[in-house]
């Protein structure tokens, strides 16, 4: 089973409607069936800044988040980053949109330290089905600093996740770029799972927008301060528990009071 994925990146205002601009003009490049992934934080804004939520204006958010819905129908599936406010708590999100009009959403679990005490985290690591072209795909979601808690990549992929989606919105010390690109070559080899990370555009990314495959080769990569996309093909018969199989649970073993 195949299917196309379009990874991409752009630099990641704090104006809902010019990122909305970038968003339809990616889309616009799309085909049926395509899944397509963007940053974190690609319709709601972002900034380590975390005052920059008191500027959003929740009508416009809300506005921009059911036109991507609309987007949708034209039976891509398309994962974007947004901040978001839920009877009165802001969340760090990534919003799944397909054809048939559904919404899926992933509330960040570990939160940025500048997000603590301001936004709210998630306590559930779901297991997400979109259907494609040639079937149904499970994917899992991460953001940004989740890269670094190899357990929550293993939950995913003990529970079936064959693709886990990235949202990313790491910039400013680009002489960290080895080292979270390594994190993702990791989660990718070490769970045998494709890996798409999207990263915001900026002069010093933290970390590459990538894609990589279950076996840990990088399939295509992008470090720019542009807008940029890359499609890549993804066979998923290439997916595997073989190493996950040879755990040696009766010694180790990763346990959670919630699955789902």
């Amino acid at each position: 089973m195949k299917l196309t994925a379009i990874v991409a990146q752009f630099p990641v205002s704090l104006s809902i409607q010019n990122n909305l601009n970038v968003i339809d003009s990616v889309l616009g490049q799309t085909n049926p069936g395509d899944l397509v992934i963007f940053p974190e934080g690609s319709v709601s804004g972002y900034s380590s800044d975390i005052t920059f939520l008191q500027q959003i204006n929740l009508d416009e958010l809300k506005a921009g988040l059911e036109h991507i819905k609309r987007s949708a129908t034209a039976k891509i599936n398309v994962w974007i980053g947004t901040c978001v406010k839920v009877e009165g708590k802001w969340f760090n999100t990534a919003q799944g949109f397909s054809p048939n009009g559904d919404v899926q959403i992933y509330h960040k679990i570990n939160l940025a330290h500048h997000e603590r005490g301001v936004v709210s985290a998630g306590n559930t690591l779901p297991i997400f089905e979109l259907n494609a072209p040639e079937g149904t795909v499970k994917i899992g979601i991460q953001i940004c600093r989740e890269l670094r808690y190899p357990e929550q990549w293993r939950w995913l992929a003990q529970h079936g996740a064959q693709i886990i989606l990235h949202l990313n919105n790491a910039v400013g010390d680009d002489t960290y770029q080895p080292v979270w690109k390594s994190h993702l070559i990791s989660r990718a080899a070490e769970n045998q799972r494709f890996v798409l990370s999207a990263n915001n555009a900026a002069p010093k990314q933290v970390s590459p927008t990538i894609a990589i495959a279950p076996d840990g080769k990088v399939i295509d990569e992008m470090v720019s301060a542009e807008l940029g996309i890359f499609r890549v093909e993804l066979e998923l018969s290439k997916v595997s528990n073989w190493y996950l199989d040879q755990r040696r649970s009766d010694v180790v073993e990763i346990k959670s009071g919630v699955s789902q």
